[in-house]
């Protein structure tokens, strides 16, 4: 499974590219001129854990497995063809999304064991360096968690490799999903005395720690050998992570604010940068949730909005969420694009012609339906697609209008994402916005559905009200917590972030609201509770395994 991992250990011993933090983000440095004997030693050892954290990158760049399939991402296809892994029919084995993120995971994880198996056995630590010995120790079995609780999520249980690779092997066999649960938060629980509150941006923090520690509590609360207490351990932990912050302490606005990455609310983030090496600026997360918009006459392909670097797209169910007040919207989504070039635009040849110039607007998505009178008179100087025309499709004419929708080559038009808008970038590529993966809001809401969960609805309310309030100032909002109006919240406050998927498996709402909200799924899905709540186990791992690594029922 991990073989070639050593083999890639000693390449890097060779020519290490190894990582040394700068200001805001952890930037890799090469070396040369080193060897085995002489390169690890206790002043350059955490340049191994660094090196771990880089793995996180390729990780977070797996959205289809996290957001796919759901109630609020669909494919940007015809509701009627067919897509595995959106509306389950013919997921195999072989699907490239389960091969990778199997794959980038495990990377991590055996990254993480080398770091651990060398702090504790191969460094002659000093006695002022231990507290460094064990810091570092206690990021690789935090991230190592992380790992693990991926895996755990979409495969169930998986293989508990906690040593060193150093030879080949073929004998490896999956762990039980109570046994991997159980690995998980022994990791973090040894972890989190020994991280650090306030460690140097890019860092696994020990509230960080608390917040994935509580997610796991609460997920395995729900399982059949999950403990009595977890829930009200989880609550617990989530109201350690939060601590004395206040959400409302900055809008939602400046949380995205590209110049405000590093801010209190964020517990932990894969970090990118506009300097250092090209591995520094490789976030595509920008293209994320965007159609072909380099179609729209005067966008074009330089234009700042960058290129779509995935098939996804929110279903109709998503932007019905937004209320009139909620903030959210203008800093969620692009309702307007405009032009990046001078072009001038003809529904065709006799057809009225629009000059386009540099910032005019080129297409608008209103967020309440226009009447047909202001549809008209806008369509005479950009494209407008109402809140029902997101889906794939051609909507009639308007006559006399310039733009005439039969002569858009789109046919998915939808409002793109705007909150991980980036700079730098060209096209998908060369994006330098750090990628969220633990916030505080996130925190409310674990808080929430753990005492929903342990019958403390009162306390739960609270932690979903107050991000709501920060969303549109209206304080107490919610009168009852359910799990529906705790799914709607996240919907809006951690779109595209969240693992989507997992939560609405976690909270048994995956199937219902599928079949409610996604548009291809309503229309032909083939979700099997019985086998789609797990993901198949990658066919070239069971290949390479002598037998012992069993496939999940189904597949």
């Amino acid at each position: 499974m991990k073989s070639f991992k050593n083999l890639k250990y000693t390449f890097l011993l060779i020519g290490m590219a190894s990582f040394i933090a700068c200001d805001n983000y952890l930037e890799e440095e090469f070396f040369s001129d080193v060897t085995a004997e002489t390169f690890i030693g206790e002043d350059n050892a955490d340049q191994l854990i660094v090196g771990i954290y880089e793995d996180l990158r390729d990780i977070y760049k797996e959205y289809d497995i996290n957001l796919s399939g759901t109630d609020i991402y669909t494919v940007q296809t015809q509701v009627e063809e067919f897509n595995s892994f959106n509306d389950y029919f013919g997921l195999s084995s072989d699907n490239e999304n389960t091969v990778v993120y199997w794959r980038v995971n495990y990377n991590l994880i055996a990254d993480a064991n080398i770091a651990i198996n060398r702090y504790q056995n191969d460094i002659s630590w000093s006695d002022a360096n231990l507290g460094a010995r064990d810091y570092g120790i206690a990021q690789a079995r935090a991230l190592r968690a992380l790992a693990f609780y991926n895996l755990v999520q979409h495969y169930g249980g998986v293989v508990l490799e906690l040593e060193e690779t150093t030879s080949i092997r073929a004998d490896y066999a999956r762990s039980s999903e109570e046994e991997t649960f159980g690995q998980i938060i022994s990791d973090l629980e040894a972890a989190i005395p020994n991280l650090l509150d306030a460690p140097q941006t890019g860092r696994f923090s020990r509230r960080a720690a608390q917040h994935l520690l509580a997610d796991v509590y609460l997920t395995r609360g729900y399982k059949s050998y999950g403990a009595a207490t977890d829930f009200d351990t989880a609550a617990s932990l989530a109201e350690q992570a939060i601590g004395s912050y206040d959400l409302r302490s900055q809008t939602f606005e400046e949380l995205f604010d590209y110049d405000n990455q590093v801010n209190d609310e964020v517990l932990f983030a894969v970090q990118y940068g506009p300097g250092g090496n090209d591995n520094d600026r490789s976030n595509s997360k920008h293209g994320l949730l965007m159609n072909a918009i380099e179609n729209y006459a005067g966008v074009g392909r330089n234009s700042v909005y960058g290129a779509r670097s995935s098939q996804l797209m929110p279903t109709p169910y998503f932007y019905g969420l937004f209320a009139a007040n909620d903030t959210r919207d203008d800093v969620t989504l692009h309702r307007a694009l405009f032009a990046a070039e001078e072009v001038t635009f003809s529904s065709g040849e006799g057809q009225p012609e629009d000059p386009i110039a540099v910032g005019d607007t080129v297409i608008y998505y209103p967020k309440m339906t226009l009447d047909a009178t202001e549809l008209a008179d806008k369509l005479n100087r950009y494209w407008v697609y109402q809140p029902d025309q997101y889906l794939f499709g051609v909507p009639d004419n308007v006559p006399g209008a310039v733009y005439q929708y039969s002569s858009n080559i789109n046919r998915i038009n939808f409002p793109i994402f705007k909150k991980f808008d980036d700079i730098g970038i060209d096209g998908a590529g060369n994006g330098s916005r750090d990628t969220y993966v633990f916030r505080i809001a996130e925190t409310h809401f674990i808080a929430a559905e753990a005492y929903l969960a342990a019958g403390n609805g009162t306390s739960g309310l609270q932690h979903l009200n107050i991000v709501r309030e920060r969303a549109t100032g209206e304080a107490n909002f919610y009168a009852e917590l359910t799990l529906d109006n705790l799914l709607d919240e996240r919907a809006i406050e951690l779109a595209g972030e969240e693992n989507r998927w997992a939560v609405l498996k976690r909270m048994g709402r995956l199937e219902e609201r599928l079949n409610l909200y996604n548009p291809q799924n309503a229309d032909h899905g083939a979700f099997d509770s019985s086998i789609h709540l797990l993901r198949p186990i990658p066919a070239n791992e069971l290949l390479l395994s002598d037998g012992s690594l069993e496939q999940n029922p189904g597949y």
